[in-house]
């Protein structure tokens, strides 16, 4: 019998996450006795706790989400080249010598669920964390040359030098956009790289079950103005329809949640750690399962 392992997922809050029954379910259906379990790490000297326990062995890999997948970053000993581009860590996983090695799962299972876009238009990703950063790179490895990107403190008041990952981004090739807030100038700016935009994504916690509504992100999207043929992904998957996705809806526009991104970077999550293929439909089921409210067929 494989020996019984322990992976964790880090991130603050982490009650709400589905990553736990994904997991759970595909150690299952392989016959494994390996652990899963979320722990909310509310400052940095949590998170270095965590990975000192990874780097130790006490625990087998660890998968991490918002806030700290910068901080993640920082703290490997070894940056594996999907994590280095994005700038960014979701998986941890301790190798032969002992050593903890970032991983990005992220941007790929995004590409994937972008599909093939127009090449000839842009991508624009909305939030500056650690997602818009795989957000970035999944426009990237969709095909899309050119990506903007606007954030809420980015704001016209101020050189775009001095907004937060303004450096990163802009090594990255990207276009900054100042928030389009009333700023009429700021406004226009966005409107036309939303109109050139293949791909709209929102990488913010906005609309996320515990956050903030998301009224406030969909009222800034210029719907008549943005193509037919786009598509309007959000990152969020609790709940499965957002303000930002039941406005696409109502124009009558493409969209996706973020359910198909959180299934496929943990399914790759799953074969880095353990070396074989992940069952994936059955993550999929029990991440669908998992959102069901309770009592629900």
């Amino acid at each position: 019998m494989t020996q019984a392992k322990q992976f964790v997922l880090i991130g603050h809050p982490v009650g709400h996450s589905i990553s736990p029954a994904i997991h759970r379910a595909a150690y299952g259906a392989l016959g494994l006795s390996h652990a899963y379990d979320a722990v909310d790490c509310a400052t940095d000297e949590d998170v270095r706790r965590q990975v000192e326990r990874l780097r130790s062995g006490e625990i087998a890999g660890a998968n991490v989400t918002v806030p700290h997948k910068l901080l993640a970053l920082s703290l490997a000993d070894r940056v594996d080249e999907s994590a280095r581009v994005v700038q960014a860590a979701n998986v941890l996983l301790r190798d032969a010598q002992g050593l903890v090695v970032a991983h990005n799962t992220d941007a790929l299972a995004l590409a994937d669920e972008l599909g093939t876009p127009a090449s000839d238009r842009a991508g624009l990703v909305i939030g500056n964390g650690g997602a818009a950063l795989a957000a970035v790179m999944a426009c990237r490895y969709a095909g899309l040359k050119e990506v903007g990107l606007t954030a809420r403190r980015f704001t016209s008041d101020s050189p775009s030098a001095q907004w937060p990952m303004a450096k990163e981004l802009s090594a990255m090739g990207v276009t900054l956009l100042p928030w389009p807030n009333q700023a009429t100038r700021a406004q226009q700016a966005f409107t036309q790289w939303a109109a050139r935009a293949a791909v709209v994504i929102q990488a913010t916690s906005s609309g996320m079950k515990g956050a903030d509504s998301g009224d406030a992100v969909a009222q800034l999207i210029p719907w008549n103005h943005l193509a037919q043929g786009a598509l309007l992904y959000d990152l969020v998957y609790n709940p499965a329809i957002t303000p930002f996705l039941r406005s696409a809806a109502e124009h009558q526009l493409r969209w996706k949640n973020g359910l198909g991104m959180l299934v496929g970077q943990a399914a790759r999550a799953f074969s880095l750690w353990l070396g074989v293929e992940a069952p994936i439909q059955i993550m999929r089921e029990a991440a669908e399962k998992a959102l069901q409210p309770r009592g629900a067929a």
